[in-house]
């Protein structure tokens, strides 16, 4: 179904969960929270996606999509956690965070706009005006939500001193 293998499927599925978790941390803590429930879940889907792209990936930029991501999420869970990081650690680990989002999302929409409907998809072609407007829309909420959260941050740090 849908041309996917079954190590396919396990990269699909496992890196499926990180997508609602990441729409409601966005959505309750307005960024990916490494510190919750939902930032485990996250985690460990994102750790299996990530992983996975080298062993099903057919194009270059791929590897490369994957290898960013994996750094991207072990440097924004890893932050905090580092002994004195200082007020620039949750400004980077916001940052990482929203990439490793953006990151999974752009193959995501990619993917499902190239086998969907199966047989027919609605993008055969990677130039397609369908295509590149939706990767422009997740690349314009990347900019604006990176930009509300920084604001925010911004705005915590200063009410806390």
């Amino acid at each position: 179904m849908f041309g996917i293998s079954p190590l396919g499927w396990v990269h699909t599925l496992g890196s499926l969960p990180a997508i609602p978790a990441a729409a409601y941390m966005f959505a309750i803590h307005g960024r990916i929270e490494p510190r919750s429930k939902a930032g485990a879940v996250y985690f460990v889907s994102m750790l299996i996606g990530g992983a996975t792209t080298f062993l099903v990936a057919h194009a270059p930029v791929s590897y490369g999509i994957g290898a960013v991501t994996l750094l991207l999420l072990v440097t924004g869970y890893a932050i905090g956690r580092l002994p004195a990081p200082g007020r620039a650690a949750i400004y980077v680990e916001t940052i990482a965070l929203s990439l490793t989002a953006f990151l999974l999302m752009v193959p995501t929409a990619t993917e499902i706009l190239r086998r969907v409907p199966d047989g027919h998809p609605f993008v055969t072609d990677l130039h397609s005006p369908l295509l590149l407007g939706v990767q422009a829309s997740i690349l314009a909420a990347l900019v604006i939500g990176l930009a509300a959260q920084i604001i925010c941050l911004r705005k915590t740090g200063k009410a806390a001193a």
